[in-house]
């Protein structure tokens, strides 16, 4: 075959290869290659005829093509091509496509689709350094058709010097990559190996030196899919290592660490056995089942899922440990792939078994053994030290029972009562972010929950039954673990369930709990009514004093009498120790009746449940009732003197008009304040004392349930009592018409006293004149009223009375539309036959 045109063949390499237009080099270098193949036994030998050609390349076509239909599209493409008259050497075409492959492209014959196979890598070795191969030999026809594509390409290759680097090599410097070490031809970058840059930064393919050998790009990707697992293991390891007895890593990170080493341990194994399949292969080169680099990749492509989700966890430790860290390794159980599940969970059975050591010890001792702050449950620093809080639970006896002199100072006292709360609330605290999310939040409050109230029953009760609770307990101390998380949940109820149980009995039966609230219902919030009328009628003449002339010790000699001649004289020695008086701060010009107090100490535990914020609440309520029994008493007296005195104001008779005016208004405000005094008591009191009741029978939830159903009680009370409503800028706007009110009516009182003064001083003057009249004469002092002093009294009385109608109303309308039902009912017993309403009408 005659040499075609150097110009032809450039012109027929560029329409056939496009990269070839940009690229002179790789153009001149497949231009040669195209005249040495036309130059070699191809260009020369006699052409077949176009028959045998075809008959020769179905041959082909049916031994290596599995297509039954792929001989019928040759015979069609076979015929196009005939018919084509751009062509003129058809046979040559076609002896030169049948040489070059053993079968043609079943979609395509034309000479572009065999001219890629022939490209040659980007970097070839220049024409002056090529070294002339010899001419080859003519070899039979027979022995050219057998030859495969495969090795016409070898051939060629190694006569033009750019062979392919054998496999073998490549290979052990794979298996060095498995290991993290770099080869003689493959190596990593000098770069972290677990940097954040793709993978073809972190690997280096270095060249041949002589320029004999190159790794082509098919095998380049292999390699890079196969290091990938060399990187993950660097990763690894480089964390078991730097773990490996540093101080301050967490036992949670130290069972990790156990558990890559191991997996670890098993690597190395794989790689072994790698090695040697790889020795036998190189040993005895005409094996077919030795290791080839797709068969590594089949290997390791299960470890390679291994690696990949160890390096997972080990990413995670940089920024999370303990629970936080065993949450995230949950997180991949989720996963759809049944191998990944299976590792996460064999992982998840080892990483957290010093999580559920430490979760053992909390759930059934409570106590908390976590030195490096891995669990979810964490201990105050400025409270770690204080574990005997209610040991002093007898503090009250040193002064004297009825806290009379050498008491404790309020501030230590207030102090000591905080103690008992916060040591319950800020001792322990509960962290979200370190919950594994298997146990979830609500089963952790109760783990959290179990735990505080064990050590608070062992340390601030001092309960001398733990014995027997732990006892109890022991059918619930199963052996927790991942595996079983059914058996976890059941553990965590049955614990909660016991130990709470324990601390309502420590609490009601030990410490009384019940008898200390009735005693703070009795006395407090006056619910002791012959208790109360004793107090008030022997404390009268000293409150009406000015609060600088009171002492202490006669208000509590006072008290006590009060008591003796009560039937609180029956209430248990524990109670009665506890009352005692307290004197609020006072100002200049203020009476006894506004800074004495009634005051009931409690100590560890109790003052946990009653602490300082509800004593504040149970005095400010007391003082409430206090003042509306003071009012009441007040208008039980004037009363009593107003109709004793009827008969001598009959003798009066231009004043019975007034006084009957007197008369309805003092009727008036003591049906207000009756009705006001039973809606306190009974409504309100007893019925939330119920609910408190109730709640404490069914011994349900922890001490967190008990000290809210006890503020909620309290809190009901106080909201009911002092007509607090929800309203903004309108809370205490009702209270302070009560109060107004109460003042009215103290005011009235004095008033009507005054007129009363005034009546009866008029009365015995005209009783003088008429026994002097009968010749009866009787020495007496007596002057007769100014008449201006009667009409100020009178009009005072008027003006109160009005002034009383007034706020009644208001404080009527208020609880009408008071979003509490008992408020509106409230104002249906205060205003009885819209008494008001008619009242208002009339005015």
């Amino acid at each position: 075959m005659p040499a075609s045109s150097p110009q032809a063949l450039n012109t027929l390499v560029q329409q056939l290869v496009p990269r070839t237009r940009t690229d002179d080099r790789l153009k001149s270098d497949l231009a040669e290659v195209c005249r040495d193949i036309l130059n070699s036994h191809i260009g020369h030998a006699r052409e077949p005829d176009v028959a045998v050609l075809s008959e020769l390349i179905k041959r082909q076509i049916a031994q290596t093509s599995h297509d039954p239909n792929a001989s019928i599209r040759f015979s069609n493409l076979l015929a196009r091509l005939m018919e084509q008259s751009v062509l003129s050497r058809k046979q040559s075409v076609l002896h030169f496509l049948q040489s070059i492959g053993p079968a043609p492209r079943p979609t395509s014959v034309t000479p572009s689709a065999f001219l890629p196979s022939l490209r040659v890598p980007p970097a070839p070795r220049s024409r002056a350094s090529r070294v002339p191969s010899p001419e080859p030999q003519p070899v039979p026809e027979e022995r050219e058709r057998a030859r495969t594509q495969a090795e016409i390409l070898r051939d060629y290759r190694a006569r033009i010097g750019r062979s392919h680097l054998p496999e073998h090599l490549l290979l052990r410097d794979t298996l060095f990559l498995l290991q993290g070490i770099s080869g003689k031809y493959v190596r990593f970058a000098e770069t972290r190996p677990y940097a954040e840059d793709r993978d073809e930064a972190r690997l280096v393919f270095v060249d041949d030196p002589n320029q004999r050998f190159i790794i082509p790009s098919p095998t380049r990707t292999l390699i890079l899919r196969i290091s990938e697992l060399g990187h993950l293991y660097i990763r690894v390891s480089s964390f078991v290592r730097e773990r490996e007895g540093k101080p301050g890593v967490g036992m949670i990170e130290q069972s990790l660490c156990h558990y890559l080493q191991t997996q670890l341990t098993e690597y190395y194994r794989l790689v072994a056995v790698l090695e040697s399949q790889m020795a036998h292969s190189t040993a005895d080169n005409q094996r077919d089942d030795g290791l080839t680099l797709r068969r590594l990749e089949v290997w390791i492509d299960e470890w390679r899922l291994k690696m990949r989700m160890m390096a997972t966890c080990v990413e995670g430790c940089e920024d999370s440990h303990g629970g936080a860290l065993v949450s995230l390794i949950h997180g991949h159980t989720s996963n759809g792939d049944p191998f990944v599940r299976t590792f996460t969970n064999e992982l998840l059975e080892e990483v957290s078994k010093p999580f559920f050591e430490i979760l053992q010890k909390w759930l059934f001792a409570g106590e908390l053994h976590d030195p490096y702050g891995e669990f979810f449950v964490a201990i105050d620093p400025e409270m770690a030290h204080l574990h005997q809080a209610g040991s002093d639970h007898n503090a009250l006896s040193a002064d004297g029972g009825f806290g009379g002199g050498g008491g404790m100072d309020d501030d230590v006292q207030r102090e000591e009562g905080e103690g008992g709360l916060r040591l319950w609330q800020s001792k322990y605290i509960f962290s979200k972010d370190m919950l594994p999310s298997f146990v979830g939040e609500a089963f952790g409050k109760k783990i959290f929950s179990t735990g505080r109230t064990l050590n608070f029953i062992r340390y601030t009760c001092q309960d001398s039954d733990w014995v027997a609770t732990r006892n109890k307990m022991s059918n619930a101390d199963r052996n927790l673990q991942y595996s079983d998380i059914a058996a976890l949940e059941r553990s965590i109820d049955d614990a909660f369930r016991i130990a709470n149980q324990r601390l309502f009995d420590v609490f009601i039966d030990k410490f009384k709990l019940m008898d200390h609230v009735r005693a703070l219902k009795m006395y407090l919030l006056l619910g002791q009514g012959d208790f109360v009328e004793q107090l008030m009628e022997a404390l009268a003449p000293n409150l009406a004093r000015p609060a600088n002339t009171l002492y202490r010790h006669n208000l509590t000699a006072t008290l006590e009498a009060a008591v003796r001649a009560s039937n609180a004289a029956q209430a248990p020695s524990d109670v009665l120790r506890r009352l005692d008086v307290r004197m609020l701060a006072y100002t200049h010009g203020e009476l006894g009746w506004d800074v004495f107090t009634l005051e009931y100490k409690v100590d560890a535990p109790l003052d946990t449940i009653v602490d300082p914020e509800a004593t504040t609440a149970y005095l400010r309520v007391f003082n409430h009732l206090w003042r509306l029994k003071r009012i009441e008493r007040a208008l039980s007296e004037g009363w009593t003197r107003v109709i004793g005195g009827a008969r001598t104001f009959l003798r009066v008779p231009e004043h019975e008009r007034d006084w009957h005016q007197t008369r309805i208004v003092l009727a008036e405000m003591i049906h207000f304040v009756r009705q006001l005094q039973a809606y306190c008591q009974l409504e309100v009191i007893e019925c939330s004392y119920k609910a408190l009741v109730d709640f404490v029978q069914k011994k349900e939830g922890d001490l967190d349930a008990l000290i809210e159903a006890h503020r909620t009680y309290l809190d009901r009370v106080t909201k009911k009592i002092l007509l607090i409503s929800p309203k903004a800028g309108k809370e205490e706007y009702l209270l302070g018409q009560l109060r107004e009110i109460f003042e009215i009516i103290l005011q009235f009182r004095d008033a009507t006293d005054a007129f009363y003064g005034h009546t009866l001083t008029e009365a015995a003057r005209r009783d003088g004149e008429r026994d002097a009249e009968r010749g009866i004469h009787v020495q007496t002092d007596t002057l007769p009223a100014p008449r201006d002093d009667l009409k100020r009294a009178v009009k005072r009385i008027k003006e109160y009375a009005s002034a009383f109608s007034e706020h009644a109303q208001a404080i009527v309308h208020g609880c009408q539309t008071h979003p509490d039902l008992d408020c509106r009912f409230l104002a249906i017993r205060l205003n009885f036959s819209d008494f008001y309403r008619s009242k208002k009408d009339k005015s």
